[in-house]
């Protein structure tokens, strides 16, 4: 009785698991490998089921009994057949999630040029077509101001004197953040270096940067990347986590770059960062950019402990 119920649970196991291989079949694309296996589940079935009718004729056929021998080595054959050759269909995912990295990585290069072009360009429409205007309408204020003798209009035209001179210190500032021609014409090193020092003069925080990379030029698209996301990344630092001081190190390790930050901020949880808490920080943004150009990005914060974090890609 025993011996009974096992055989019908395995008729039943084995028949449910070929139905489910038979239903993967036209995912695989009709491999070989899949068929061969598919095919041995459904045969480990009927050998079951011809032993059921063994069992219930009481004496052994000899007929069934090699029918059931030589179906038993033609299932070990499929079987060891099979597993051999799905090695290919590993092979084969392995190639597609391969594929599929590298679409996505062109798309997210493709992305981030395109924002970078379109900074570029708008920062020399800025520069070249509001830039002049301003100059113009300063020029004609310098004209005018002799010939204004009322001190209640030397006053106005100080006043607006000042402000278009604002105006064009303000684009001049709005233009290189957008297309610092620093990055484009001395790397990535003196370019953030440059932006510490600014920051650094707002008195608001102190940003101690250092580098082993002085002039060392690499890939425009991975130095773009690195000077955007360590700019975000001090953003961060002044704006979300409070800090009076911030440590960053770009430093080459043979064909390894890597950009550590380091600040003294109010720090945050990181398993409890919401999404729209991540977007306001610029987070995935930085994580997109680094991800682009094959790269690694790492942070690490808890509450009242600051924030570091490690951005590395290869040189």
């Amino acid at each position: 009785m025993v011996r009974l119920i096992a055989l019908f649970i395995s008729i039943a196991l084995q028949i449910i698991a070929a139905s489910i291989a038979l239903r993967f079949m036209k995912i695989t694309r009709y491999r070989l490998s899949w068929i061969l296996l598919s095919t041995s589940f459904v045969l480990m079935a009927i050998r079951t089921f011809i032993q059921l009718i063994e069992y219930f004729r009481g004496k052994p056929s000899f007929e069934l009994m090699m029918v059931d021998e030589w179906m038993n080595v033609l299932i070990s054959v499929m079987i060891i057949t099979g597993v051999v050759l799905i090695r290919e269909l590993f092979y084969s995912l392995k190639r597609a999630e391969t594929d599929r990295l590298r679409s996505e990585r062109r798309l997210l290069n493709a992305i981030i040029n395109t924002e970078e072009t379109e900074k570029k360009r708008f920062a020399k429409d800025l520069h070249d077509g509001l830039g002049p205007l301003l100059s113009t309408v300063k020029m004609s204020l310098s004209a005018l101001t002799p010939k204004v003798k009322d001190p209640v209009g030397v006053e106005i035209l100080n006043n607006t004197s000042h402000v278009v001179n604002e105006a064009l210190n303000t684009i001049k500032e709005i233009s290189n953040n957008m297309s610092p021609h620093v990055l484009t014409n001395l790397g990535v090193a003196s370019a953030i270096s440059i932006f510490a020092a600014k920051v650094n003069s707002t008195r608001s925080v102190t940003v101690d940067f250092r580098t082993n990379m002085e002039g060392e030029r690499f890939d425009t698209d991975k130095e773009v990347v690195l000077y955007r996301v360590a700019c975000e990344l001090i953003n961060n630092g002044m704006k979300h986590s409070g800090a009076s001081k911030i440590e960053m190190d770009l430093n080459r390790h043979q064909k390894i770059i890597t950009l550590q930050y380091l600040d003294n901020g109010r720090g945050f949880d990181t398993e409890k960062l919401s999404s729209e808490e991540a977007v306001g920080m610029g987070l995935p943004n930085i994580e997109t950019r680094v991800r682009s150009v094959d790269g690694v990005f790492i942070i690490e914060s808890s509450k009242g402990k600051g924030t570091s974090a490690l951005i590395r890609v290869d040189f």
